[in-house]
């Protein structure tokens, strides 16, 4: 028995060595962005999904592609800029910046007709021109935006913005995910679906939002959806989300570590069939 055992990890050990190695380009916006910049949480995470993806799957080497508060758009616009460079996998992480930003989400049609980055199917369609310009046998790998609470930012709290619990400029964010759905469905991509992930649902996005009570002027817990509504005064009040509130996210939008080792196993998952 201990022989067998012996020779079992040695085929372990082999084996881990021999294993073809993986580049994996993530290419996204602030979610993707604090796996290298976690100081700017506040501290309030330790790792981003990659950097939990790798430690899973060492025979993969990712590359940061993450651009703090692009759209999709911007990623297109910019690509000659960022340079992304050839990979084996590449992952599209976007759609919660255009969605808070009001971008037209425009339809299949778009993407098909490749009409330009006028909406978010025409800036897909451009990045994954790139993309398979760059290495036409690459896998590609679309990821929905997450459902969002109430956002506000650690370090400024004058940036804030409400959750994806109602319309921005018309749209609901459920549409733009939708919209990711249907170009992976189209082409035949792998999907990770975050927005219909139910242990990444609005309601969990944080345990509570510490608010003054508009009766009693007091700070009060509020939980989802009870603090919707409810004043919020960036210049005079405390910031609304102590770490004891910490749940899936960390701030209402950003995933805490708990949300990001959600994120990274769906990844694994994927990314251990290569």
């Amino acid at each position: 028995m201990k022989k067998l055992f012996i020779l079992f990890t040695l085929l372990l050990f082999i084996c881990s060595f021999s294993r073809k190695k993986i580049t994996w380009v993530a290419i996204g916006d602030s979610i993707t962005y604090l796996n290298e910049h976690t100081n700017e949480t506040g501290d309030r995470i330790t790792k981003g999904y990659m950097t939990r993806v790798v430690e899973k799957l060492p025979y993969i080497n990712y590359i940061n592609q993450g651009h703090n508060g692009w759209t999709s758009g911007a990623i297109a616009e910019n690509l000659e800029k960022i340079a992304i460079p050839y990979a084996d996998v590449y992952s599209l992480f976007l759609g919660t910046n255009d969605w808070w930003q009001g971008r037209v989400i425009g339809n299949l049609a778009d993407y098909k007709n490749n009409t330009g980055n006028q909406t978010v199917y025409g800036s897909f369609r451009l990045i994954i021109n790139q993309l398979r310009s760059l290495n036409n046998k690459a896998t590609i790998i679309l990821i929905t935006p997450m459902q969002r609470g109430d956002f506000v930012y650690v370090a400024n709290m004058k940036n804030n913005a409400y959750g994806s619990y109602k319309e921005k400029k018309g749209q609901m964010l459920a549409q733009f995910a939708l919209a990711i759905d249907s170009i992976a469905q189209f082409e035949q991509f792998t999907l990770v679906d975050l927005y219909n992930t139910s242990s990444l649902s609005v309601e969990k996005m944080v345990k509570y939002k510490r608010l003054k009570d508009p009766q009693s002027g007091n700070y009060k817990n509020f939980p989802y959806p009870s603090f919707i509504g409810i004043p919020f005064n960036p210049a005079t009040d405390e910031y609304p989300y102590p770490t004891e509130a910490i749940d899936i996210t960390y701030d209402g939008l950003h995933p805490s570590d708990k949300g990001y080792a959600i994120i990274a196993n769906k990844l694994v998952s994927i990314l251990k069939k290569f």
